[in-house]
Formats: structure tokens, C-alpha cells, sequence
């Protein structure tokens, strides 16, 4: 079994928490709940494409884009328990019987990034203040 780096863990929760990156990463491809995560993450894109494409009246966009929104949403929560966890904690569930490695600010500052992400990706007030704190993160939306 290889090491488990908590920095990692927590940009990939960051950057692909919606479609379960960290779980697989963590746990393996036999993780249930991992599982649980690509496939509603996959339907809400599919509801903002949707929308893209047949306007605000497509109903089916309507009922998709929050499940969207719900899965940026659990990925920034991960980033955040992922990154808050204690190097001591970490080493005893994910690296046993291995020394603790201190992580340095890498897990913070994905974790000060977290929440700016759901907010931005699911933002259309490109005049607002969020309009303007989200163009530099233009690649999510």
C-alpha cells in the first residue's frame, strides 16, 4: 500500500470532488460512495448544457442544474474535511504504522479556494462582485 498524501486528497476533492477523484484516490475503485458521485454530477452538467441549448422553459434543465449545484457543493465541503483533518488523524487512517508528515499550506489554500468555486460555477452576475471575483476562475462555468 502506497502513501496517502493529505495535500493530494485535498485538491482533488477541490478540483474533481463532483465526480468522486478523492474517494477513488482514498479508497480505491471499490468505494461505494465514490461511486455515488460522477453519475448525479454528470446529470446536472447535462441540465446546464441542456439549458445552454433550448433556453430557460427546457423544465428537465430545471430539475437537473441543482443537482449540480448539490455536487460542487459536497466537493467543497470534502476539500474542507479533507483538509482540516489532522496530520496525526490522517497518518493513523490512511498511512498506519507510518511517521506523520506535516502537509504545509498546500491543503489551505485549496481550502480557502473551496468555497469560491460553487459560487462561481453556478453565478450569472458577471457585473456583480462575484462577477468579478469569479473571472479569473472563468475555466469552471
Amino acid at each position: 500500500m502506497h502513501e496517502k498524501s493529505k495535500t493530494l486528497a485535498t485538491w482533488l476533492a477541490l478540483l474533481a470532488g463532483p465526480l468522486g477523484a478523492h474517494r477513488f484516490y482514498l479508497y480505491g475503485w471499490r468505494d461505494k460512495l465514490a461511486w455515488l458521485h460522477p453519475l448525479p454530477t454528470l446529470l446536472g452538467l447535462g441540465g446546464a448544457i441542456r439549458m445552454n441549448n433550448l433556453g430557460q422553459d427546457d423544465h428537465a434543465a430545471w430539475l437537473l442544474i441543482p443537482v449540480l449545484g448539490l455536487m460542487l457543493v459536497i466537493g467543497m465541503l470534502a476539500t474542507i474535511a479533507t483538509g482540516r483533518t489532522p496530520d496525526e488523524r490522517w497518518a493513523q487512517r490512511h498511512n498506519p504504522g507510518r511517521p506523520v508528515r506535516a502537509t504545509g499550506w498546500g491543503p489551505v489554500v485549496a481550502m480557502v479556494i473551496a468555497p469560491a468555486l460553487p459560487a462561481c460555477a453556478t453565478s450569472a452576475a458577471s457585473d456583480s462582485i462575484a462577477g468579478m471575483i469569479c473571472a479569473p476562475l472563468s475555466f469552471v462555468s
